[in-house]
């Protein structure tokens, strides 16, 4: 197969806009009706290859493992979005973190929070550490312990904010300083935040990764991952990786993804208003022994929230006052607007239990010593009555 084109000749690469508002943006960016047809809506370019006028003479895309016209409407968009250069689509957002740790190489080390997803953690400890790129996970709240874990051969600052699930807040721009001065690369992963509540590259970050199968999709119907960067070295490294060991992303997923960003600021204000009324019935409620949500002035996190975040989410987590697991997997059950079941971020709500489903992966041990408790609950709250939502958490929690 020829070479491709360079990567930033593609057409809607730079996401270039003329308007400022995110809504507008979330509409138009990386778009543009079709040229043969004028249809509004970005077509499913559901082919693999494309015709060429002689050898290496094409329109910008020749083989659907590099790119694909609905693909590349998608990275404009979320570039876009994020105030970023550059937009890569994944096959799924894991495929874009082993992507980018795939671009260091054995002997280089990595920090990263160690509170965050379990898929995460999986892939560093199992996947990685066995192919010597090893990995310190430390307590980032604490700026002096991400320094102290730095070495020489660190390359890469893996960071969650908020973390999932303990919903812990990491000061991007302090810990950006900190790696930049030691030439260390930052990257956050931006799933629960989603850039319509944080922008990651603005506060000093130099990749930001997503799950798009979780807000920005936000009808859970699909699997994508994104990175954005305004690092032209990183786009090319990331793309190289997808045109070598296919982590590409279907056209239909694509498009999937590029309807729900449309509607993303839209569903995100619902998300939030709900999370904070439902974060303040259930830090009142005498079942319930700590609420995670940085929206609560109780919050640790609180005041640094408010400075990198405009917003604090749909993604809640809480113990009970009596921290047994088989209480919380009473309530579990007894919920029913709640649907139990794992991932976030889509427009119907979500109950599940870390330990024992999304966070399953990591060592009881490192739970215990990261607060990860066996009656932790997470809500990824949707879009649905709030008061509906209200009432389906008062009678689960009436039944223990």
């Amino acid at each position: 197969m020829p070479d491709s084109p360079p990567y930033d000749t593609l057409p809607h690469d730079n996401a270039s806009l003329e308007a400022d508002g995110f809504g507008t943006r979330a509409v138009h960016a990386g778009q543009q009706p079709d040229p043969s047809t004028g249809a509004v809506m970005t077509p499913i370019y559901q082919t693999s290859t494309y015709a060429q006028a002689a050898p290496g003479e094409h329109k910008g895309h020749e083989y659907s493992r590099v790119s694909n016209p609905t693909r590349t409407a998608l990275e404009g968009n979320l570039a876009s979005l994020e105030g970023a250069e550059h937009g890569i689509a994944f096959s799924s957002g894991v495929a874009g973190i082993d992507a980018i740790v795939k671009s260091l190489r054995p002997g280089d080390h990595v920090v990263a929070t160690d509170d965050l997803y379990g898929g995460t953690y999986r892939l560093l400890r199992e996947v990685f550490e066995p192919l010597n790129i090893q990995t310190s996970f430390v307590d980032m709240s604490d700026p002096d312990a991400v320094t102290n874990a730095f070495t020489e051969d660190t390359a890469l600052l893996w960071v969650e904010t908020p973390t999932n699930p303990l919903m812990r807040l990491v000061d991007i721009e302090a810990l950006a300083e900190r790696a930049h001065a030691h030439d260390i690369t930052v990257a956050v992963d931006n799933t629960f935040a989603t850039p319509y509540l944080q922008q990651p590259l603005a506060h000093g970050a130099d990749l930001v990764l997503h799950s798009a199968t979780k807000y920005l999709g936000g009808h859970s119907d699909l699997i994508l991952g994104a990175v954005c960067t305004d690092s032209d070295e990183w786009a090319e490294k990331l793309r190289f990786q997808i045109k070598s060991t296919g982590a590409s992303p279907g056209p239909m997923d694509c498009f999937l993804t590029l309807r729900g960003t449309k509607t993303l600021h839209l569903r995100m204000e619902q998300h939030c208003s709900s999370a904070r009324r439902l974060a303040q019935m259930l830090n009142a409620h005498d079942k319930v022994g700590h609420v995670r949500y940085p929206g609560l002035p109780s919050h640790p996190g609180h005041a640094l929230a408010q400075k990198q975040m405009s917003d604090y989410g749909g993604m809640i987590s809480f113990e009970l006052a009596d921290d047994e697991m088989n209480k919380a997997l009473a309530i579990l059950d007894a919920a029913e607007v709640f649907t139990l079941a794992e991932s976030l971020g889509g427009v119907e709500s979500l109950i599940e239990h870390p330990a024992s489903m999304t966070h399953a992966s990591i060592p009881a041990e490192e739970r215990e010593k990261i607060g990860l408790t066996d009656s932790l609950i997470r809500l990824s709250v949707g879009v649905e009555s709030f008061e509906d939502l209200r009432d389906d958490l008062d009678r689960a929690l009436s039944r223990v």
